[in-house]
């Protein structure tokens, strides 16, 4: 049975909470002093705002955005996979087993000719070669994978877009 959007809780936020957001998308390292500024709130309103956010799962957490060139971890690719079948024990089974691999930064379970869109950093094109077959290859009802190479990132945003008229 397909979940239908009732079980997706909304939340009311207002014009305040986006510009929040938006600042914290910008720099997650702002104080509250500094966000307090952008929205002219004095510090305790917008302490509690935060949090309520971070509670309420809006927020789901802080991250440095690191430069895979420099970290040798540059060669990205997207890499479909194919299962020789699917059910809900297996679903579960390859998810746990993404989770583990560290060269999948992103994973996600996709309609049309293949079940899943990974991404994937790695040093280079020797690397993945082996990682195909010494990693993804050993994974159970793997049925076959088709790999996209990224030659130039356009762009890259890591926030989502927020308008009020959206919420």
């Amino acid at each position: 049975m397909a979940p239908d959007d009732s079980s997706v809780e909304k939340y009311a936020i207002d014009a305040t909470d986006i510009k929040l957001l938006r600042a914290l998308q910008t720099n997650a390292r702002l104080t509250v002093k500094e966000l307090a500024a952008r929205v002219n709130l004095s510090t305790t309103p917008v302490f509690k705002r935060v949090q309520r956010m971070e509670r309420d799962g809006i927020i789901k957490g802080y991250i440095a955005v690191l430069n895979a060139e420099k970290l040798n971890r540059g060669f990205v690719v997207f890499c479909q996979v194919k299962m020789n079948r699917l059910g809900r024990d297996i679903a579960a089974d390859f998810a746990k087993t993404i989770a583990h691999i560290p060269e999948v930064t992103e994973c996600y379970n996709i309609s049309g000719q293949y079940d899943y869109l990974l991404k994937i950093h790695a040093p280079n094109m020797k690397y993945y070669q082996e990682f195909v077959l010494n990693v993804l290859g050993t994974i159970p009802h793997l049925g076959s994978l088709e790999s996209t190479f990224v030659m130039d990132e356009i762009k890259h945003d890591y926030g989502i877009t927020l308008d009020e008229g959206a919420i």
